[in-house]
């Protein structure tokens, strides 16, 4: 049996992720091994998110199947107004582009570009005649124009991941996944990056979809999917 988790005031129009069914399988009988086992889910625009679960749940693999990275065993995904599953590589590339963005606990950053190079390289690749304004204002918003023209060596890690923050906003994603975000920080710095990342999606409206194992984290969300050997065990959405 499917799943199910479902905001249930949520109008059809206002519907940023919508899952039915989904699986992931990796190898073949008799070493067959089922990631995701049947995942409904539904997310409205504008939610906070958190996806929590243990190490091996299927976290990480639901957010690749849901932004694009992964292609499901089964079932079917409808992801800002896409449907994820009709798409093939490239049209998937495309379909991510400015819709979706990322942020990774390792950062990610290029380390010969500086913090504005590497918020504006990616705008400009998809064609933003504005890219190095757009990437200087989103990195004066979190809190970083100061260090405009330093690379990711003469950064801190809290800086880092802010940079990284400015990266994944600055082409005004309609949906915004964090795995982990603060995986890499120390708690002080991890705290202070929540709270940044937070106040950046209530300015934004983008929907918030965080990935982690800390229940102190997912607590700061909007809602709270629990996730376990690849289903879903509870949403706080349905209580």
């Amino acid at each position: 049996m499917a799943s199910s988790a479902s905001p249930a005031s949520a109008a059809p129009d206002s519907i940023v992720i919508d899952a039915r069914n989904l699986t992931l399988a990796l190898g073949r009988p008799p070493a067959r091994t089922e990631i995701l086992r049947g995942i409904d889910l539904t997310v409205a625009a504008g939610e906070s998110v958190a996806l929590l679960g243990p190490s091996g749940s299927g976290k990480s693999s639901l957010m690749a199947l849901l932004s694009g990275m992964e292609r499901p065993t089964g079932g079917s995904a409808r992801v800002a107004g896409l449907a994820f599953d009709a798409l093939d590589e490239n049209q998937l590339a495309v379909a991510r582009r400015g819709r979706i963005g990322i942020i990774l606990q390792a950062f990610h950053l290029l380390p010969t570009m500086t913090a504005l190079e590497n918020v504006a390289v990616p705008l400009e690749l998809a064609g933003e005649k504005d890219a190095f304004a757009r990437a200087e204002a989103e990195l004066i918003a979190v809190g970083l124009g100061h260090r405009l023209r330093h690379y990711p060596a003469q950064l801190s890690g809290g800086e880092q991941q802010r940079v990284a923050i400015a990266r994944a906003l600055a082409p005004r994603p309609a949906l915004l996944f964090a795995d982990e975000p603060t995986g890499n920080l120390d708690g002080i710095t991890g705290h202070a990056i929540m709270d940044l990342l937070f106040g950046r999606h209530a300015e934004t409206g983008a929907t918030l979809f965080v990935i982690t194992h800390d229940p102190g984290l997912a607590a700061r969300c909007g809602r709270v999917i629990e996730l376990a050997d690849g289903r879903i065990l509870r949403d706080s959405a349905a209580a």
